[in-house]
C-alpha cells in the first residue's frame, strides 16, 4: 500500500508535495487498523468462550473470537486442568510400579525410573493436540479468530490491540465477556516467588 501511494506523488510539483506527505502519513496510520462486522463478538477463547463461540456460528451468527494469548483455551487447557490432569494421570502410573501397587497386582517390574523430561514432554503433546483442537473447530465451523487484547470501545464496537501496536476493529451486534479472572493479591503483601508457586507456574516446574 505505501509503494502506492508514494507512486502517486511521484508527479506532484514542489508546492504540493508538503501537503500530500501530510496525506499519506495519515492513510499510512490507518493502513495499521482493519475493520470487521460480526453478529457477535466473543472477548476471551477459554472453555465459555471457545464453546460460545461455537456454537454462535453454528446458530448462523457471523462470530469473531478476540485472544490476547497465543494458543486458544484459555487457562484450563494450557496451565490448569489438561497440564494438571495429564501430570497427575502420569504420576499415578509411576507412583503404581514404585510403590509395589502393579507387583501386588502381578505385573512385576524392576529398575523403576522417573524420566521428568519425557513426563513434561507428553504433558506438552496432550495440551498442544487439544488447543489445536480448538483452532480446527473454530476453522470448521467458521469462527474468525482476532489475535490481540480485546477491548470494548464502543457500545457495539471491540478493538483488538496487537503486539505490534497495530489494531483490528469489530463492529459487531452483540459482545460476549468471556475472559475469565486473575487472582487479586492483598493490599500490602508482596508474594515472593522463590518460596510461593503459582498455580500456572506449577505445571512448567
Amino acid at each position: 500500500m505505501q509503494g502506492n501511494l508514494w507512486k502517486v506523488v511521484a508527479g506532484t510539483t514542489k508546492r504540493n508535495l508538503k501537503y500530500n506527505q501530510r496525506i499519506i502519513t495519515l492513510l499510512q496510520g490507518r493502513a495499521y487498523s482493519t475493520t470487521h462486522d460480526a453478529d457477535i463478538v466473543v472477548i476471551g477463547s477459554g472453555p465459555g468462550g471457545y464453546v460460545a463461540a461455537i456454537k454462535a456460528a453454528q446458530l448462523g451468527m457471523k462470530t469473531v473470537c478476540i485472544e490476547k494469548n497465543p494458543t486458544l483455551g484459555g487457562t484450563c487447557l494450557n496451565v490448569g486442568c489438561i497440564p494438571s490432569k495429564a501430570l497427575l494421570n502420569n504420576s499415578h502410573y509411576y507412583h503404581m510400579a514404585h510403590s509395589g501397587d502393579l507387583a501386588s497386582r502381578g505385573i512385576e517390574v524392576s529398575g523403576v525410573t522417573l524420566n521428568l523430561v519425557s513426563l513434561m514432554g507428553q504433558k506438552e503433546k496432550a495440551v498442544k493436540a487439544l488447543t489445536g483442537g480448538i483452532v480446527q473447530l473454530f476453522k470448521k465451523n467458521k469462527v474468525t479468530l482476532v489475535n490481540g487484547h480485546g477491548k470494548i470501545t464502543g457500545v457495539n464496537q471491540v478493538t483488538a490491540l496487537k503486539e505490534d501496536g497495530s489494531t483490528e476493529v469489530v463492529n459487531t451486534k452483540n459482545i460476549l465477556i468471556a475472559t475469565g479472572s486473575e487472582v487479586t493479591p492483598f493490599p500490602g503483601i508482596e508474594v515472593r516467588v522463590k518460596k510461593f508457586i503459582r498455580s500456572f507456574r506449577f505445571t512448567e516446574i
